[in-house]
């Protein structure tokens, strides 16, 4: 019998690889995009962005971008303000990358930033630095004392 591909992939989790290679081109040309264009939205205006990763659908014709504003200020607002102008990023992005589709923009919030800072203020708490920094056997003694 013939073993025909299904559209579900079992036992496999996660993006494709051709899903992260366009994801990186559409982050790239997004990136170049929000650098050259000036926006009417005074949300938007003067605002610096990061866009950390670009999450295509299968078919790719869906995109969630995920973005942070520079220091992080008005994140709400800047994540609207890109939802506003989506359909313009859309079609710039058309004319800027060779796809058979040009995926639909939703932009979201990247909070890795904040977990990231999160962490870093954890580790940085005396207790714990003690606790990293100890060896094995010191800890080991200080648990029976």
């Amino acid at each position: 019998m013939p073993r025909t591909a299904s559209k579900t992939r079992p036992g496999r989790s996660g993006p494709s690889q051709r899903q992260l290679r366009a994801g990186e081109l559409v982050r790239h040309a997004l990136v170049d995009i929000l650098r050259h264009e000036s926006f009417a939205d005074p949300v938007l205006s003067k605002v610096s962005v990061t866009i950390s990763e670009v999450k295509l659908s299968p078919d790719l014709r869906h995109a969630v971008c995920f973005i942070e504003p520079l220091g992080g200020a008005n994140a709400v607002a800047v994540v609207d303000g890109l939802n506003r102008a989506a359909r313009f990023l859309r079609g710039r992005l058309g004319h800027v990358i060779e796809m058979r589709f040009t995926p639909d923009l939703k932009f979201v919030h990247d909070d890795s930033f904040d977990a990231a800072a999160h962490m870093s203020h954890l580790l940085d708490d005396p207790r714990v630095r003690r606790d990293i920094e100890a060896t094995p056997g010191e800890i080991g003694a200080e648990e029976e004392g």
